[in-house]
């Protein structure tokens, strides 16, 4: 028995290498458009507005892709999404190679490939479930955050040393390449297991409606992805501005290393849970870590210190890792495995609806509301000015200490809803007798 649940965890280990080699492509290609678009057009809402199109679509298609997790081979339902997204680069590339990429041609290319990525989390996360036990999630969560970090990471560095030599259309052709590293792991890890295909006796409404029933079966799991809403509102903010606000204050290549750096402490906490693994006080890990990711989430936009900006912004990052574990165990734990991917993806739309509306707002804000009011001779530089600063980049420094601050809020609140403390109390009960 063991000796079988280290072969899936090897499995597992295969599957992650993929996606995360996967993820430093996807991230020079974020990081790269990032650049490029507020280079063309000065402005942070079209930053935001290529960010918005490139995460929407994958988000609303979630729910369909995650029925489809658990109707069909999740595995070659993941090789399908890397396969078809790379269409959309491919666009962006042949855009500026025949002249130069508008910011429109750039929006139908990452919508393209953001349509046909939708298909890969919901059968990514369920396939986890899959391989792994119990006792191996949160170790498993880790290494998924490891990931994720990777973006921020290994990405940026790497992409502001390669625009130094080369353009984005560098970054674009290495991105697409990673995505076949992806695929090919993807393929040997599915050559090595059985499909698990569960029984269809009702239709695909039926089928998603199985998945919302069993979020709001438990309030509790209901109410921590509504939570999950808030928390992802203000976490868009940071995502959406500490780009054309550092590049206000410093050159892409500096930019990329300040990204490094702050991502190094979500890979430090990754790794600490990876190996350690967190096994109890959930809810109060999630909680103080999310209150003090929203200090140091504010402290980002106090100054245009690059120095401080880093600690603050590594201090932020190690926190995320701690509260996406919590909440990733107190919701797999609550949740039947036969319709993890009808219930993961309809958690992902609805927690993640917070993104949107962070995306669709926070360009617009930063340009025509907060900036001007810490200009020189703003409504606000002769007060909040004298503290953070005026010029350019304060007004989304501003934005990001306000959204910062909403987090300590929300954890405060979360800590002491009941319906989400019985989700720890039942997951324990299970650990204790053995289930």
């Amino acid at each position: 028995m063991e000796a079988n649940k280290n072969k899936l965890f090897h499995k597992f280990l295969l599957l992650w290498t993929g996606e995360f080699i996967s993820a430093i492509g996807s991230g020079l290609t974020s990081f790269g458009l990032g650049i490029y678009v507020f280079q063309v057009t000065g402005k942070a809402s079209a930053t935001a507005l290529v960010t918005l199109l490139a995460f929407l679509p994958s988000l609303l298609l979630s729910t369909v892709a995650g029925v489809l997790a658990d109707r069909y081979d999740r595995r070659l339902l993941m090789i399908l999404g890397d396969s078809l997204s790379i269409t959309g680069l491919a666009f962006i590339l042949i855009c500026i190679m025949q002249g130069g990429a508008e910011v429109w041609h750039i929006c139908i290319g990452v919508t393209i490939s953001s349509v046909f990525s939708s298909l890969i989390e919901p059968a990514y996360k369920a396939t986890v479930t899959d391989l792994l036990s119990e006792e191996q999630y949160t170790k498993a969560s880790g290494l998924v955050q490891i990931t994720g970090s990777a973006k921020y990471l290994i990405s940026p560095v790497a992409a502001g040393f390669l625009l130094t030599m080369s353009d984005i259309r560098l970054l674009l052709i290495i991105d697409i390449c990673t995505v076949f590293v992806t695929i090919a792991s993807t393929f040997a890890v599915r050559s090595g297991i059985q499909a698990k295909s569960y029984e269809r006796k009702k239709s695909f409404l039926g089928e998603f409606k199985d998945g919302w029933n069993a979020i709001s079966r438990k309030r509790g799991v209901l109410v921590l992805t509504v939570v999950g809403t808030l928390i992802t509102f203000s976490l868009g903010f940071i995502q959406t501005l500490i780009l054309p606000m550092l590049l206000t204050i410093t050159d892409s290549s500096t930019v990329g290393y300040c990204e490094t750096i702050v991502a190094t402490g979500m890979l430090l906490s990754s790794l600490l849970i990876g190996v350690l693994s967190i096994k109890k006080n959930y809810v109060k890990t999630l909680s103080l870590s999310l209150a003090l990711g929203g200090v140091f989430m504010a402290l980002v936009g106090v100054s245009e210190n690059l120095v401080f900006i880093c600690i603050a912004g590594f201090l932020f990052f190690a926190m995320l890792p701690f509260s996406n574990a919590s909440l990733d165990y107190l919701i797999r734990t609550n949740i039947d495995n036969s319709v993890q991917g009808r219930a993961w993806s309809l958690i992902g739309l609805i927690s993640q609806m917070g993104y949107i509306g962070a995306y669709a707002i926070a360009g617009v804000l930063a340009d025509y509301v907060f900036t001007p009011l810490l200009l020189e001779g703003g409504a606000l530089a002769g007060s909040v000015g004298k503290v953070i600063g005026t010029g350019a980049g304060r007004g989304m420094g501003l934005l990001i200490i306000v959204s910062g601050l909403l987090l300590p809020v929300i954890s405060i609140a979360l800590y002491h809803m009941k319906s989400i403390r019985s989700l720890e109390k039942v997951t324990t009960k299970m650990m204790e007798i053995g289930i």
